[in-house]
C-alpha cells in the first residue's frame, strides 16, 4: 500500500477510536444522589458475591430517565479484567420484546394484524390457518419450545437456519389447544422474526435498525446470533454443578435468530426502557396492546402480554423479562407507572440478574421509608446488636423481650448484617391494633417481620421469622 493510502487508512481508524471514545464516555451516567448510589451498589456487590456471578452490569432510570450506570465485579477472570458500563452482554429472551414491537410496528403500517393466522406468511406450520400473530407473541400458541433446556446442547453449537427450526418443532403436533394454555416458547418468536422479514421485506436486524435502534440512539447493539461479542465486551461463562467458572461454549448461527439475538450495554436497554416509559417509539394503541396482559379462552390470565410479563410488585405495575443463552443471564424491570426502570446484565448462567433488578426497582421506586419503616428498622437494627427500647413496648412485648430472647436475636440476626431492602408489604387494622408486615431481604435470605401497634404508639408484637 502506498503512503497516500496508509495515510487514508490511518485518520479512518483515528475517526473509529474517538467514536468509540466517545461512544464509551456516555455510557456512563451519574445523576442520583450518593445515598441511593451507594444502596443500589450495596445490592448488586452483595448479590454477586452471594451467588458467586462475575459480574453485573446495571443502568436505573428514575423519573424516566436514565440517571444511573455502573458495573461490578469481573467482565473476565482470567487475566482480571474489571467490568465497565461500555461492555456488551447479551440479553438473551428480553430481544422478544424487540421482535414484538416491530410486528406492532407493522401493524401501525396496515401491513398485517395481530388476530392474522401464522400461515398467511409462514406456510406449512401446523394449523398455521388457526393459530394468530397474537398467539405466538403471547406464547397461548401451543407450538413446542425448541430450547427449554438450561445449557447448550451439542446439536446447537452447529449452524441452524430459522425455517429448519420451524421444519423440526413447528410442523409437530401441537402441545395444546390454541389459545388454551400458557406455554414458554422460543419457537413462537423464530415465527415471528419470519413474518417481520416475509412483510417489511428486511432483515429482522435492519428493520429493528431502522424503527427502533437508531432513533432512540442505541449504538451499541450487536447481533450476537451472527457473531459473538468481541475482546472488550463482557465474558460468558458457566460452572458445572459447584466447580469452578468456565468458559462458556457459544450457540451455533441462526439458533436465536427472533428469540435471542441481541447483546448490548445496559445504557441502551435503558434507552429502551425510557422508550416504554414514554411510549415514544410507537403509537399509544400499541403499547396498550403489549403491555396488556393476554387471557385464555377460559378467561384465566398468563401474566404475558406481547414479548413482556406483566405483573404486580408491591402495588406497582410492572412490564418485565428475563433472558438467558449460554454464559449470559438478564433482567429488565420497568415501572411504566412510576417512571423507573432497572435493567440488569450478568455474565454467568446463575441467578442474580433477576434479584438485583427486583431489589433496585423496589429501592429507586418506593419511595422514602415510612415511619413505620423507620421505627421497625431502628428496633430491628438494636435488636441485632443485643439491645432494645424498652419505652417502645407494650407490657406483653416487653416481657417477651427476656434476656434469652434478646440473646437469641442477636446472635441470630446480628450475623447477618445490613439487609439489602427493608419494606413494609402489609398494613390492617385488628384487634384494635394495626398490623404490619415487613419483608427484610438479604442476598439469598428473606425474612418476615410481623409487629401489632397500639394507637398510643406503644408495641405489643415484634416477631422475625423466615420468609418466602
Amino acid at each position: 500500500m502506498n503512503g497516500a493510502g496508509l495515510l487514508v487508512r490511518w485518520v479512518a481508524v483515528a475517526a473509529i477510536v474517538a467514536a468509540a471514545s466517545v461512544q464509551g464516555a456516555a455510557q456512563v451516567v451519574d445523576a442520583i444522589d450518593t445515598g441511593l448510589k451507594g444502596r443500589i451498589d450495596r445490592i448488586a456487590e452483595q448479590v454477586i458475591e452471594q451467588r458467586g456471578v462475575p459480574s453485573a452490569s446495571v443502568a436505573v432510570v428514575k423519573g424516566g430517565k436514565l440517571v444511573y450506570t455502573h458495573a461490578y465485579g469481573l467482565a473476565h477472570v482470567d487475566p482480571n479484567k474489571q467490568a465497565t458500563p461500555e461492555m456488551r452482554y447479551s440479553i438473551g429472551s428480553v430481544s422478544k420484546q424487540f421482535t414484538a414491537a416491530a410486528i406492532l410496528i407493522l401493524q401501525e403500517q396496515g401491513k398485517l394484524s395481530l388476530d392474522d393466522a401464522v400461515g398467511k406468511y409462514v406456510p406449512g406450520l401446523t394449523r398455521g390457518d388457526e393459530v394468530t400473530i397474537r398467539q405466538i407473541l403471547s406464547h397461548t400458541s401451543g407450538y413446542q419450545d425448541y430450547w427449554p433446556e438450561d445449557y447448550l446442547m451439542t446439536p446447537m453449537m452447529k449452524p441452524e437456519t430459522a425455517q429448519q427450526i420451524l421444519d423440526t418443532w413447528a410442523k409437530k403436533p401441537l402441545d395444546f389447544e390454541p389459545g388454551t394454555k400458557w406455554q414458554y416458547s422460543n419457537t413462537n418468536y423464530v415465527i415471528a422474526g419470519l413474518i417481520v422479514e416475509k412483510v417489511s421485506g428486511q432483515k429482522l436486524m435492519e428493520f429493528l435498525g431502522e424503527h427502533i435502534f437508531h432513533p432512540l440512539g442505541m449504538k451499541s447493539v450487536w447481533d450476537s446470533d451472527e457473531a459473538k461479542l468481541t475482546s472488550t465486551d463482557a465474558t460468558p461463562y458457566i460452572r458445572y454443578a459447584l466447580g469452578p467458572l468456565r468458559l462458556a461454549p457459544k450457540e451455533g448461527k441462526g439458533w436465536m435468530f427472533a428469540a435471542g439475538e441481541l447483546a448490548m450495554t445496559g445504557h441502551d436497554l435503558a434507552l429502551w426502557d425510557e422508550s416504554l416509559i414514554a411510549r415514544s417509539v410507537m403509537k399509544p394503541e400499541s403499547y396498550k396492546e403489549m403491555f396488556t396482559e393476554v387471557k385464555l379462552k377460559d378467561g384465566k390470565g398468563t401474566e404475558y402480554g406481547l414479548g413482556v410479563e406483566v405483573r404486580e410488585r408491591d402495588g406497582h405495575r410492572s412490564i418485565e423479562h428475563s433472558g438467558e443463552v449460554t454464559g449470559f443471564v438478564s433482567d429488565n424491570e420497568v415501572l411504566v407507572d412510576d417512571g423507573v426502570a432497572v435493567a440488569v446484565l450478568t455474565n454467568h448462567m446463575a441467578s442474580g440478574a433477576g434479584e438485583i433488578a427486583q431489589l433496585v426497582a423496589g429501592v429507586v421506586g418506593g419511595g422514602a421509608q415510612t415511619d413505620a419503616e423507620k421505627l421497625t428498622v431502628g428496633m430491628y437494627r438494636d435488636l441485632q446488636h443485643g439491645k432494645v427500647d424498652r419505652g417502645l413496648l407494650a407490657p406483653n412485648l416487653s416481657d417477651y423481650f427476656s434476656a434469652e430472647a434478646v440473646k437469641d436475636f442477636a446472635s441470630s440476626l446480628g450475623p447477618l448484617g445490613e439487609p439489602l431492602t427493608f419494606r413494609q408489604v402489609a398494613d390492617e387494622l385488628r384487634g384494635g391494633m394495626t398490623f404490619r408486615a415487613f419483608r427484610v431481604v438479604y442476598p439469598g435470605k428473606r425474612l418476615t417481620v410481623t409487629t401489632y401497634t397500639y394507637p398510643d404508639g406503644k408495641l405489643e408484637q415484634f416477631l422475625v421469622e423466615p420468609g418466602d
